[in-house]
């Protein structure tokens, strides 16, 4: 019942309450409390529905927007509104309550409101990524900075609420604090600039295999935000890197390779030079026995013979002869040509590298016509066993540092 303005607790059995310093200001309080409970409790009914109708849809837009909280959020937004309407009509308040009421509750709804949109950029962006020719170029860095720049208009507008400010005062005195802002948001500022030119460039991608020593990170990227890029390592741990050290600093990305459906093979094994010699007519014969190897011995006996028919009253030292190494090399090569699982459309080497005191290097350089981790690992190690295993063939031995084994084997030999 209200009477003179007031809410007539009298009439309902409560008179002591008018009596009671403060204590009608407070009941009359308590009971808009629980009128903005009640009208929030509603809200709260009315969004599990929303919520369970979405999920009845077909479309996709509605899920994003509740995966993204922006009905949850929302929610808060009719007892914000109850309050500012019922304080210019509700009976019993003192005035300097009602107008710092008034005041929170335009805060309550422009933070609110704020924070819906936030979460309607997150729904954009979910809807975004979930196109999958999207995933090359990520917006999560642009939707941040928008999000950055909500809040602070929002907290602005906030402020200049809680104080019946006009925001133009504080949006003026801006100016005068650049320096302060440039340093406060310098991190902001750097990985916005860094998130622009990593896409613009179309430098790193969610999926990507990049390499960055000085960070640890060795894997897969996870995720490209405004402020961090997360890696997942091959041991799956998370390394997280600043955006903008992408930019300052050198990184390997291997998206190169995957693109190009092959993946390089350079390893090198040392020959004991101990070992190389001239082939005779024995083991030429033997030799070409070898089906990958029969077209070369052929071809290069016959320039051979041609070369030394033209030098014949040279000595036999200035004739040109067959070595196990080259004709060792020539197999691999072969060997590789024939392989099934090497991409024959790239670079495909079997060289000498600078002698050394370990012996003569032999790098083999090729690809593989897969990408895949575990099948590269498995043919690099099927075509080294191979080499390996056929090198005594050519009459070639691998060099190796001895070993405890060899040194006594060695000492034994020289016992009498």
């Amino acid at each position: 019942m209200i009477k003179n303005g007031r809410i007539d607790f009298a009439g309902l059995g409560l008179g002591w309450l008018d009596t009671t310093p403060y204590a009608h200001e407070a009941a009359s309080t308590l009971i808009l409390v629980v009128l903005v409970l009640v009208i929030y409790g509603l809200t709260r009914v009315v969004l599990r529905f929303v919520q369970r109708l979405v999920h009845r849809t077909e479309a996709h837009w509605d899920d994003a927007l509740v995966e993204g909280q922006v009905f949850r959020r929302l929610a808060y937004f009719p007892p914000a509104l109850a309050v500012f309407f019922a304080v210019a009509v509700y009976p019993g308040l003192d005035h300097l309550l009602g107008v710092i009421l008034q005041r929170v509750a335009v805060g309550s709804m422009i933070a609110v409101g704020a924070s819906a949109i936030g979460g309607v950029l997150t729904a954009a962006n979910l809807m975004y990524t979930a196109h999958s020719e999207n995933a090359a170029r990520p917006i999560k860095g642009y939707i941040q900075i928008g999000r950055v720049f909500l809040y602070l208009g929002a907290l602005l507008l906030v402020v200049a609420a809680l104080m019946d400010r006009s925001p133009w005062i504080f949006i003026s005195g801006l100016g005068a604090m650049t320096a302060v802002l440039l340093l406060v948001f310098r991190d902001t500022l750097l990985s916005l600039v860094a998130s622009i030119q990593l896409t613009g460039n179309d430098m790193v991608h969610v999926g990507d295999w990049i390499e960055m020593p000085k960070y640890g990170a060795d894997g897969d990227v996870i995720d490209i935000a405004l402020y961090t890029v997360k890696v997942q390592n091959w041991d799956k741990t998370i390394t997280t890197i600043p955006t903008y050290s992408l930019i300052q600093e050198s990184f390997k990305n291997w998206r190169g390779m995957s693109q190009a459906g092959g993946r390089r093979i350079k390893r090198s094994f040392q020959v004991d030079v101990g070992s190389v010699r001239f082939l005779d007519d024995v083991q030429l014969e033997r030799l070409s026995s070898f089906a990958l190897l029969k077209p070369y011995l052929e071809a290069k006996q016959d320039e051979i013979a041609a070369h030394n028919a033209e030098e014949r009253n040279s000595s036999a030292a200035d004739r040109r002869h067959l070595t196990n190494v080259g004709t060792f090399r020539a197999y691999i090569y072969a060997y590789l040509r024939a392989h099934s699982r090497i991409h024959q459309g790239m670079t495909l080497l079997v060289r000498h590298l600078q002698p050394s005191s370990e012996g003569l290097p032999i790098e083999v350089y090729c690809f593989t016509n897969t990408t895949v981790w575990a099948q590269y690992e498995d043919i690099q190690s099927d075509i080294f066993d191979h080499i390996f295993s056929i090198a005594p063939e050519f009459g070639v031995r691998v060099f190796q540092s001895p070993a405890g084994t060899d040194v006594e084997r060695a000492l034994r030999a020289e016992r009498p």
